[in-house]
């Protein structure tokens, strides 16, 4: 486990790697390496590495002051059930430009009780929350 590394380093970050992973995910599909590369540039990144392997990643999009999003979550299927979701979201929550925010969000299809486990909840009001949301955006630029 101690050869596990979280890192906001993003010098050190394998982006054909994350790019890979996040171009088959179920909630980022086909999305160009450059619109990665620009939300790695623009969010504060958190890589989970083994050596110089990319082996997880996240991804908070954030003003540093009142509002964060988390995105982009993920830790490689061989390196599962070693407590590496859980490191990475200690680092996240415990980072210290991210704290004293009022709101912090995140979707999830599937993980719903890790990120209870950080103090997420359901939307206390999600009559008040609204989006614009094109899941097929990537598909749509590529054509």
């Amino acid at each position: 486990m101690s050869d596990y590394e979280i890192t906001t380093d993003p010098a050190r970050f394998d982006v054909q790697a994350i790019h890979a992973f996040l171009s088959s995910s179920y909630w980022s599909p086909g999305v160009p390496r450059a619109v990665v590369e620009r939300a790695i540039e623009n969010s504060l990144c958190f890589g989970v590495l083994l050596g110089n392997a990319q082996v997880g990643f996240g991804r908070v999009i954030t003003d540093r002051a009142t509002l964060a999003y988390l995105a982009d979550v993920y830790v490689l299927e061989e390196h599962r059930g070693k407590g590496l979701s859980k490191r990475l979201l200690d680092a996240v929550v415990s980072h210290p430009e991210l704290q004293g925010l009022r709101r912090m969000l995140l979707a999830t299809r599937d993980a719903h009780t890790l990120y209870a486990k950080y103090g997420f909840t359901p939307l206390a009001a999600p009559e008040r929350m609204m989006e614009v949301h094109r899941p097929n955006v990537y598909r749509q630029s590529a054509a």
